[in-house]
């Protein structure tokens, strides 16, 4: 990778990429682009940025030819529960954007990046454990439209040798950004709550396991993955990877080791407690380890830790 076009880069992944990718790759080379400029001003400010809509086939173009973009990270995206409250713009944006992506690939030899997500997952899938192959029948928009875009995506590699790869993402934590409308969001919310204001209502049940991810685990994953030989990839543009799987109770308790006057009750959210519900308590991601060193660092307890100190200071 020389040149590396980051749609969707003010949000929650792109946030922290961005600056990371600016680092290892030098600033001029890691174009961030959004379709609205509001979000981190040290993204926008410290490397090239440019206001994008990933629907805008010829503008997408035009940044990529500017810039001689070689790899695209594609992050712009619906996300789960704001996708159950409009599932057309869901199926629009995740669907038509990631096809202009992946032409615009194929026409100037890019590689791509593609985040796939846990809500690929539905009620008929096995529960723990996930395997990397197994049953793919999502019951949400969402869903749909990932498992749609990991097919897109070997398609393009199989029919035009576009170089796709893609990470099935758990819930990600992280205390730079706040997320953009995913069910897994309690477990960011819930340590800026503990900050702020000692006392968090969760919208999801006690019991209700998910797979979850630390940021700069979810920031090595992208990195290394584009960075594996290709030849040594079977899944590429799927792989399950996860951090940690708890209930909505274990950070609970995790943080009052912290902050012992911490406060939690619940007031649930049927649609999103029912996402919750079709998706994995816990994933296999033993292809991911043994195809391209898939290692994370942070658990529960190290997350807990780190999440508040930054955001201590940053609060």
């Amino acid at each position: 990778m020389k040149k590396i076009l980051i749609t969707g880069a003010l949000g929650q992944i792109g946030t922290e990429l961005v600056l990371a990718m600016r680092d290892i790759y030098g600033s001029d080379n890691i174009i961030a682009s959004n379709i609205r400029m509001n979000g981190s001003e040290e993204v926008i400010n410290s490397g090239p940025f440019e206001i994008l809509d990933v629907m805008d086939k010829d503008r997408l173009k035009e940044v990529g030819q500017k810039y001689k973009v070689d790899s695209v990270i594609h992050l712009a995206a619906i996300l789960s529960a704001v996708g159950e409250s409009n599932p057309t713009l869901a199926w629009d944006i995740n669907m038509n954007g990631l096809f202009n992506v992946l032409e615009m690939a194929r026409e100037h030899n890019c590689s791509v990046f593609v985040p796939s997500s846990i809500a690929v997952f539905g009620n008929d899938t096995p529960k723990d454990s996930t395997p990397q192959d197994t049953l793919q029948r999502p019951s949400t928009m969402y869903g749909v439209s990932k498992v749609a875009g990991e097919l897109l995506c070997d398609y393009y590699y199989k029919k035009y040798n576009v170089d796709c790869r893609g990470l099935r993402f758990p819930g990600l934590i992280s205390y730079m950004a706040l997320p953009g409308g995913g069910t897994t969001d309690y477990a960011v919310h819930i340590y800026h709550e503990a900050i702020k204001n000692k006392k968090y209502t969760c919208y999801l049940n006690q019991g209700t396991y998910m797979d979850m991810m630390y940021m700069p685990d979810a920031i090595n994953g992208i990195i290394s993955l584009m960075e594996s030989d290709t030849n040594k990839l079977k899944h590429r543009n799927a792989f399950n990877v996860t951090a940690m799987s708890f209930a909505p109770e274990h950070v609970f308790e995790e943080i009052k080791k912290h902050i012992p006057e911490f406060e939690m009750d619940y007031s649930i959210d049927p649609v999103r407690q029912e996402i919750a519900n079709s998706w994995p308590n816990s994933l296999n991601d033993n292809e991911a380890r043994e195809q391209w060193g898939w290692k994370p660092k942070y658990d529960l307890s190290l997350m807990t830790k780190d999440m508040l100190e930054k955001l201590s200071k940053k609060v």
